[in-house]
């Protein structure tokens, strides 16, 4: 009985020491962005002066709105595309090129984000020499973005396939319903939660992305961990713990949301 009780102390300690560990330097920012002191390690008592110095800069608020556009049109193509990648994996087992496809869709989960900004890179140079278009920028950060968010939906739909009943999509056939009403009101319903947490997570990692948005934007668009990256350069500011707050509100909003619709979504699916 002692024993037990001694690996239970244990294990609850080495518990929260790990997840002391990952969350006590998040606390800690969240903490000192409501500090009145300028220098972010000395605690000077309770304000909100930087939040309202961080709602007066320009180049923040500039590159958070450009952040926002580049994630949420890179989470919607990558949506697209990673869930016809998916599919196509999941449901088709024999077409010409199969395995090379699957590699080139799992290939930059592995590759370098230095060799894959630079390629991307490379690629809109010459399409930009070639053709005209596209100018260094929004786009092709969201382009570049979209490559490798697709892989993540793709798998992750791959995997809510993997144990999807096909017999709901058979009985719809058989009561007399088109391929595309079967994929709409059955296929695409019932892997929701795999659509939702794609969206989810390739519109984060474009929020986060540092390394190939520096390779492949233009002066016209600045994204908000390249204006961080040049402003923490010079020395941390408090005004980035605000900013770096307000975002893990914005991002923890997002995923309350996902498992709300996720769990009403499976409350439908366990009623019907």
């Amino acid at each position: 009985m002692t024993s037990r009780g001694s690996r239970s102390w244990f294990c609850s300690g080495a518990l929260a020491l790990g997840f002391g560990f990952l969350y006590a330097p998040i606390l800690l920012l969240v903490l000192y962005s409501f500090n009145a002191s300028r220098l972010v390690t000395v605690w000077a008592g309770f304000s909100l002066r930087w939040y309202g110095a961080l709602a007066r800069d320009e180049a923040f608020r500039s590159a958070a709105a450009t952040s926002v556009e580049v994630a949420a049109m890179a989470a919607s193509l990558s949506l697209v595309l990673g869930a016809l990648a998916g599919l196509s994996i999941a449901r088709f087992s024999r077409f010409p090129g199969r395995v090379v496809f699957g590699f080139a869709l799992l290939a930059p989960l592995v590759v370098p984000e230095v060799i894959l900004g630079l390629s991307l890179l490379l690629f809109f140079v010459a399409c930009e020499s070639w053709l005209g278009w596209p100018s260094r920028g929004i786009v092709t950060i969201s382009f570049a973005h979209a490559t490798f968010g697709a892989c993540f939906v793709a798998v992750l739909v791959r995997a809510q396939l993997a144990g999807f009943d096909r017999a709901l999509e058979e009985a719809a056939l058989d009561l007399g319903a088109r391929p595309w009403t079967v994929l709409m009101r059955i296929t695409l319903p019932g892997i929701s939660p795999a659509l939702i947490s794609g969206w989810l997570l390739a519109f984060t990692l474009s929020l986060d992305d540092l390394v190939i948005a520096s390779f492949v934007t233009g002066p016209s668009a600045t994204t908000l961990p390249m204006a961080v990256f040049s402003s923490v350069r010079l020395g941390v500011s408090p005004e980035v713990n605000a900013l770096a707050t307000l975002f893990l509100a914005a991002v923890s909003l997002l995923v309350t949301l996902a498992a709300w619709l996720m769990a009403q979504a499976e409350r439908r699916r366990q009623t019907i």
